[in-house]
């Protein structure tokens, strides 16, 4: 059989970092697609692989048995030939940095969702260390408390999250441990356009290395902020605590808030302490970032919005979500399933005059045994 070439991808195309590296070693993974990757994360400083990135690339090459070149810290190029996908083990990913852990998940999860053997259900471990809750990423409770329920609601998946250590810069040390089980067929389509009315809103304030009333702070501030935006404060139920030392790993603030709607989707906002920082500015952050996604009245928020663009392109039939603005990384990663797959989508923004938008993707219905790659020149 002939050797097929690699699809060169742009890494400097739309939003140009991490995320359209992350989608496009995932995807050649699945598909079996040799792809080459330049211009890595030019548009940052510094351009190139970062640790993080190299663990995550590390760990999907072990997944596939890949032969990966050119992997190493400050890199602007990579070719990856994958082989297949080994499930029903244990797998680690370390940075040694406080690179985000979330983000490790976000390159390794869609591969560990289908097997090869259609007779296999046992669960593949993955153990991921470094940041748990990481500046320009999402933090491990929108995780744990916003993502693995719109897979869990939506997508019939069903990952088990547990969370050891929490991990701070400049150490990082955390660890978290997923277990994944595969599904014995394709995705199902997602049909999300009405979420209905705030029925809870929940949250966690944490503090580690420092005095507990930062968290307390914390919360009162976004429950303020939250009951002035318009939401009931019978509603709010925002945990503050202060970590124990055996939980963490350095020292760290901030606070995740989830909205749950009627519907069953969950609505997010963040926002991480710095030193110096105000913690009731802190609260302030993440109450206004909820307020905003719960104000454009879309089904996901702006972080869910560019997640979930690789499992609508997995899915089987035709997926619609309604959404707030567009984002470049949404962009991106459409970009990168159109690249890659025989998925398409079509965006219809300012949707009836508002700043809504609806994202419609018929999806390729990816199992490992019945796949259409996408052709390309040689």
């Amino acid at each position: 059989m002939a050797t097929v070439a690699p699809l060169a991808i742009d890494g400097s195309v739309l939003e140009g970092g991490g995320q359209l590296l992350r989608n496009s070693i995932a995807l050649s993974a699945l598909l079996a697609r040799p792809i080459s990757i330049h211009n890595i994360r030019s548009n940052r400083k510094p351009p190139g692989l970062k640790a993080q990135h190299v663990a995550g690339l590390r760990l999907v090459a072990e997944l596939c048995g890949a032969q990966l070149i050119g992997c190493e810290p400050g890199s602007s190029s990579i070719e990856l030939a994958p082989g297949p996908i080994c499930l029903s083990r244990s797998y680690t990913a370390d940075p040694r940095t406080a690179g985000s852990i979330t983000l490790l998940l976000q390159v390794s999860l869609p591969c560990l969702l289908f097997s090869s053997h259609p007779t296999s259900t046992a669960p593949t471990y993955l153990t991921l260390r470094g940041g748990t809750n990481a500046m320009q990423a999402p933090q491990i409770d929108y995780t744990a408390h916003v993502f693995l329920p719109f897979l869990d609601r939506f997508l019939d998946l069903h990952p088990e999250l547990c969370i050891y250590k929490r991990g701070y810069y400049p150490k990082g040390g955390g660890e978290v441990r997923l277990s994944v089980c595969p599904k014995d067929g394709p995705l199902p389509a997602v049909t999300l356009t009405e979420r209905g009315k705030v029925i809870s809103v929940g949250g966690r304030a944490y503090v580690a290395g420092l005095p507990a009333h930062l968290a307390t702070t914390m919360r009162d501030a976004a429950a303020e902020t939250l009951t002035r935006a318009g939401v009931d404060p019978a509603l709010i139920s925002i945990t503050a605590l202060r970590e124990k030392p055996a939980d963490a790993v350095g020292s760290g603030s901030g606070i995740v808030l989830w909205a749950e709607m009627e519907s069953g989707c969950v609505i997010g906002g963040s926002a991480l302490g710095s030193k110096g920082k105000d913690p009731a500015k802190v609260g302030h952050e993440a109450a206004e970032e909820l307020a905003s996604n719960l104000a454009h009245g879309g089904c996901v928020d702006e972080y869910m919005q560019d997640q979930m663009i690789i499992f609508l392109t997995l899915a089987q039939g035709t997926s619609c979500v309604k959404t707030g603005p567009l984002t470049l990384h949404t962009k991106t990663a459409i970009w990168v399933a159109e690249q890659l797959t025989d998925a398409k989508f079509t965006v219809q923004e300012q949707v009836e005059g508002t700043a809504q938008c609806l994202i419609q993707c018929d999806g390729i219905g990816y199992t490992p045994q019945h796949h259409e790659m996408k052709s390309s020149s040689p």
